[in-house]
């Protein structure tokens, strides 16, 4: 990550353009990461993460609208998640080390095209489904001290909780989850790795606000136009 320094300015919430907090290479997200999940679908636990990659031009940020794709008219579903800020180059780095690697967190809207992803039974369109402009709403910014455990995660829509489970539920939780993933491809600063959703992840309806939350991290808001 490049080098900053806090000039100590203040400026009004109310103020702010927000931004993407982070521009990575890549975007990686992760599916069936929790227990919970799997076995809501009698599905198995997976013996490795299983993920997709999501593309960068996806990305939107805190306040900013999450806009339904002119060529696709399915249902867009919202998941709530945690997502690692990648702050070291990270080749084959044993989970004892993945702490040095890594910068921060925060939270993620990881939207998807969900009839998208079977449409055509001959390939899973997985990164399709999510790589929509808009569709990676990440922010409101990165907590470089965040502690994961005993925190949980609310997804309200209008105000409604739709989801709350715990971190703790991981199947591969983030230190284990980024070693795996270094022995796969090397993680450049700046790259993002969402969690995972867990139960309650449902369509959204055009004019919905969706606000997540992640307990001592922040709310991540936005509407669905």
């Amino acid at each position: 990550m490049a080098d900053w320094r806090d000039r100590g300015d203040a400026v009004a919430l109310d103020a702010i353009d927000w931004l993407p907090p982070v521009q990575p290479s890549k975007v990686i997200a992760l599916w069936k990461n929790f227990h919970a999940l799997a076995a809501k679908q009698q599905q198995t636990v997976p013996a490795e993460p299983l993920y997709a990659l999501r593309a960068p031009s996806s990305l939107s940020a805190h306040r900013q609208p999450v806009l339904k794709p002119a060529s696709y008219d399915g249902a867009v579903f919202y998941e709530g998640e945690l997502a690692l800020v990648v702050g070291r180059t990270m080749r084959t780095v044993e989970p004892a080390a993945v702490r040095d690697h890594l910068f921060g967190c925060t939270i993620a809207n990881d939207v998807t095209a969900m009839e998208l992803i079977t449409r055509d039974p001959s390939f899973a369109q997985w990164s399709r489904a999510k790589s929509f402009d808009t569709f990676g709403v990440l922010g409101p910014w990165i907590d470089t001290e965040f502690d994961w455990a005993g925190a949980s995660v609310h997804t309200r829509v209008n105000g409604r909780e739709r989801q709350h489970y715990p971190l703790a539920d991981m199947i591969f939780e983030p230190t284990e989850l980024l070693s795996r993933l270094s022995h796969d491809m090397t993680l450049e600063p700046g790259d993002v790795v969402l969690c995972g959703t867990s139960v309650g992840s449902l369509p959204m309806r055009p004019g919905s606000e969706i606000e997540v939350e992640i307990d001592g991290l922040g709310v991540l808001a936005n509407r669905y136009d």
